[in-house]
């Protein structure tokens, strides 16, 4: 590998044994290639985490503007109407 930089780390017996687990079913040559596919995984969850989080702010932000335009309804209408959408009885007539 060009320009790679060389580490030096210290592990925990499990993590040890995690990555000689991995290096006894083949799928990995040496212990760098673990580390390296292991740092993979953990940027790919960092970027789905901050894609989710990001949305979920973006939400958050409708929602508020949403309320400050007037756009709400009663909290009882609400529920009535996800009642409906999802199929569930009529709460009035529940009991």
């Amino acid at each position: 590998m060009a320009n790679a930089e060389k580490r030096s780390i210290s592990l925990t017996p499990d993590l040890d044994d995690a990555i000689q687990r991995r290096l006894a079913t083949g799928r990995y040559a040496s212990h760098n290639e673990v580390i390296r596919a292991a740092l993979r995984v953990l940027e790919r969850d960092e970027e789905e985490q901050a894609r989710k989080l990001a949305a979920l702010d973006a939400a958050i932000a409708r929602g508020i503007a949403d309320a400050e335009a007037g756009r709400v309804m009663p909290l009882e209408e609400a529920f009535a109407s996800i009642r409906k959408e999802l199929g569930l009885p009529d709460e009035d007539h529940d009991q």
